[in-house]
């Protein structure tokens, strides 16, 4: 089998880095800003959003949402996350990654205001809205996944390719930073202009009737960033390995292909500010028909079936533990004074303290190591990275889990941070970000997009069981200490000891996935393949 490559694809995968490749970091990097800052932002207003929609004036603890409201906005989002990458997946292999990437974006823009304006000043009217909204905010931030990984990958050269697609990746951790400022802002100016006691002194006044914009105003600055990227989005060019390798290329026409080349030789020499000759004919690259196998066909599977297999179930077992490790930030928040009790604190107020926490966990843990991948994943590679980072969550997961109620104790309470945030390092250095990647390289071009988003959704629906399944999991064993609402669970040190055994898993189910590290996309896909003797058969 002789190996062969377009031209114009061997440019981009030797170009030297370049304005237009940090341009295009930024550009899909600022689409995955959006997408963090709308999934997490709505954990620092929930606790709000109980004072002001299910105060009861009797009790003596500040009104929270019921565990079925709770899971519906903590959750709806999620599930819309987890079509949106199956359907937006499929349909930017179909259209075009450009085409799609606009749509994605204008739904993210609508359904982030719209969030926001959530209609009604009763609870069933605002939660209900609310709901609906995010669910189709989530669809949107769905299809970002796919089409921004894989944008990236095909624009990317094959040296820094990883590092590339890490930066895009990387910026979600800056835009949870961001909801935890914004959200520290809104929450001190209301402070200031409005000023109230705490529930403690008064039941009423301590949230005062000005509160209700300060979850809107958070929920609703997801729109800017988005607004901001759409017109450089549009001006983006479609890929070059779209236009030469699937536009157009159902009908295998030599006289589609050729005209596909010069378009995409004249839009990368205009990207790579290069000139760039079209030298080949079509001719010489028309493939080999059993080349053009689909997702649900034989050769798909002999190929490609274990690399699929590996890339959905390190991404679901990954999310599970990832959006699990919520389950003990309250016990952490509280035990070090970062959370007081909520009779203690007025609504404003408990906004501020819940935003503070969580910056200062993203500031220490979470963007470094998002940020150590950029770093060293196109030195070590990412199957070092991803069993490196499952290893490390599932001692540190043990370490926190087995000795537990040590940890819980005032004294030792530096300690459990530190374990606390070193999951979170390892997690983003780690599988976190590798299972992002992997999908955006070692699929066929025109099946890059449905596979990565197939394997989004496989950890989409990992986080789905991660936030919710294990918050009933994590319930007391002891049905006098469980929360409102919630029947006794397994406890959160056997919650924590199922998750690192999951960790465990995700390390040895990285095996099934190929090191990407150092070649063509072509190469890894195979599709550089062609057997000169089958071609000449197939041309005549």
């Amino acid at each position: 089998m002789a190996e062969k490559q377009l031209g114009v694809l061997k440019a981009l995968d030797v170009a030297k880095t370049q304005l237009y490749h940090f341009t295009a970091i930024v550009i899909a990097g600022m689409g995955f800003f959006t997408d963090a800052y709308d999934l997490f932002c709505v954990s620092l207003v929930t606790k709000l959003l109980g004072r002001l929609y299910y105060f009861n004036p009797a009790s003596e603890k500040p009104g929270s949402l019921p565990p079925h409201v709770a899971a519906a906005v903590n959750g709806v989002a999620l599930c819309g996350t987890l079509a949106g990458q199956l359907f937006f997946g499929w349909l930017g292999d179909k259209l075009g990654r450009k085409k799609v990437y606009g749509i994605t974006l204008i739904m993210m823009i609508v359904c982030s205001v719209a969030s926001g304006l959530s209609f009604g000043n009763t609870a069933k009217g605002v939660m209900t809205t609310l709901c609906f909204f995010r669910f189709w905010l989530g669809f949107g931030i769905g299809g970002d996944y796919p089409l921004s990984a894989t944008i990236m990958s095909e624009y990317a050269n094959k040296k820094t390719r990883g590092a590339f697609i890490a930066a895009v990746f990387a910026m979600q951790g800056v835009g949870i930073l961001a909801g935890g400022f914004v959200a520290l802002a809104v929450s001190s100016i209301f402070d200031k202009k409005f000023p109230s006691p705490t529930y403690a002194q008064d039941r009423i006044l301590s949230t005062p009737p000005q509160a209700d914009y300060i979850w809107r105003i958070i929920v609703m600055f997801g729109a800017l960033p988005a607004a901001l990227t759409y017109y450089w989005r549009m001006k983006m060019p479609e890929t070059a390995r779209y236009t030469a390798l699937v536009a157009k290329n159902i009908k295998k026409a030599t006289q589609d292909m050729s005209k596909n080349i010069k378009q995409a030789t004249a839009d990368m020499s205009k990207v790579l500010h290069t000139d760039l000759e079209v030298e080949e004919r079509a001719e010489d690259f028309v493939k080999d028909p059993r080349q053009n196998y689909g997702l649900f066909s034989k050769e798909f599977l002999r190929r490609h079936g274990l690399h699929l297999l590996g890339t959905t179930s390190t991404w679901f077992l990954l999310d599970i533990a990832f959006y699990s490790q919520n389950l003990f930030q309250k016990d952490i928040f509280s035990a070090i004074g970062w959370i007081p009790k909520p009779a203690t604190m007025n609504a404003t107020h408990e906004v501020f303290r819940i935003a503070r926490a969580q910056t200062l966990i993203a500031l220490c843990s979470t963007v470094p190591g998002y940020w150590f991948t950029v770093a060293f994943i196109d030195i070590i590679g990412r199957f070092a990275i991803q069993p490196m980072g499952f290893f490390m969550m599932t001692v540190f997961m043990f370490a926190i889990a087995f000795p537990y109620n040590h940890w819980t104790k005032p004294e030792n309470r530096i300690g459990f941070v530190v374990m606390y945030a070193l999951t979170f390092f390892f997690a983003n250095f780690g599988p976190n970000a590798t299972t992002f990647i992997v999908p955006a390289e070692i699929f066929p071009a025109r099946l890059w997009s449905t596979c990565h988003g197939i394997s989004a959704a496989a950890g989409k629906a990992g986080a789905i069981i991660g936030a919710f399944g294990f918050l009933y999991a994590a319930q007391s064993q002891d049905k006098a200490k469980v929360d409102a609402g919630y029947p006794p669970g397994i406890g959160v040190k056997n919650s924590l000891i199922v998750l690192g055994v999951l960790n465990f898993i995700g390390m040895l189910f990285t095996f099934l996935v190929p090191e990407p590290k150092g070649k063509s996309l072509e190469e890894l896909s195979g599709e550089a393949e062609v057997s000169h003797d089958e071609k000449l058969l197939y041309i005549l």
